[in-house]
């Protein structure tokens, strides 16, 4: 599931490479929000805060909506950038609620767990801070669903997050294995200024691995009593298989050539 996970991933981004590219010089613009804000109110904490805050709601809502744009993608269809336009609208609760979730990081990495190394009581402190360190761990790795998570089985917010965290708990693995993908996907975009395939390419495989991961359980649902440690990927992915295809490099490189 893994091996066609990525291939299919590497076709799409190819066949979408302009419309995803424009997606993330949007989503930089949004950086600077972030970015520059905190810096007007330098010297005044709170200030500091509120602009951050804003800065990562922004950035937030950004994605929600580049998440509502591209399932189509995954879906093997395509997608029209003023899509984009018309998915803020439905978008923006779920980039909310992330916005909220990626604060609250913020706040464990630069005052939560630098609070709880510096206490008096080292024991204390260091338990504490294992506590917030795994929760935040285990949030990360459960978050990395949501937008998908949302447009596909809930658009629900509260069932949406419950949601990500069973998936992300049943499929420890794959949520491992995005995080540690994810992360070297985006330190290779920055050969290219994160344009591409950057964060809007790391919606699209986060997607496409969410979509493929749901056959499990329709066939889950199909076979009740079923080994879930055995599902049979070679046959539920025949159908996926025969969509996506093969390329030749010739094709891959210069389809209008083959």
């Amino acid at each position: 599931m893994i091996g066609f996970l990525i291939k299919k991933t590497l076709y799409d981004l190819w066949d979408n490479m302009f419309k995803i590219v424009v997606l993330n010089i949007g989503f930089l613009a949004c950086t600077a929000a972030p970015v520059l804000l905190p810096g007007l109110a330098k010297g005044f904490f709170p200030l500091e805060i509120i602009f951050a805050a804003i800065g990562i709601f922004i950035c937030s809502v950004y994605l929600a909506a580049a998440a509502f744009s591209i399932k189509s993608i995954s879906d093997n269809g395509t997608f029209y950038l003023n899509d984009f336009l018309k998915s803020l609208k439905a978008a923006w609760p779920a980039g909310f609620v992330m916005g909220g979730f990626l604060f609250f990081i913020f706040l464990v990495v630069t005052i939560i767990l630098p609070f709880y190394i510096s206490m008096e009581s080292p024991v204390i402190g260091l338990a504490l801070a294992a506590i917030v360190f795994w929760i935040t761990i285990f949030a990360i790795l459960s978050f990395q669903f949501y937008f998908s998570v949302i447009v596909r089985l809930s658009p629900n917010l509260i069932k949406g997050i419950k949601k990500c965290m069973l998936i992300s708990m049943d499929n420890t693995g794959l949520s491992v294995f995005l995080i540690i993908h994810n992360m070297i996907v985006l330190l290779l975009s920055v050969i290219f200024l994160l344009l591409f395939p950057g964060p809007v390419g790391v919606l699209i495989y986060i997607d496409q691995a969410l979509r493929l991961r749901l056959l499990k359980y329709d066939w889950l649902e199909a076979n009740p009593g079923a080994n879930r440690r055995k599902i049979p990927w070679d046959e539920l992915l025949i159908e996926e298989r025969e969509k996506t295809g093969t390329r030749t490099f010739k094709n891959f490189i210069f389809p209008w050539k083959d």
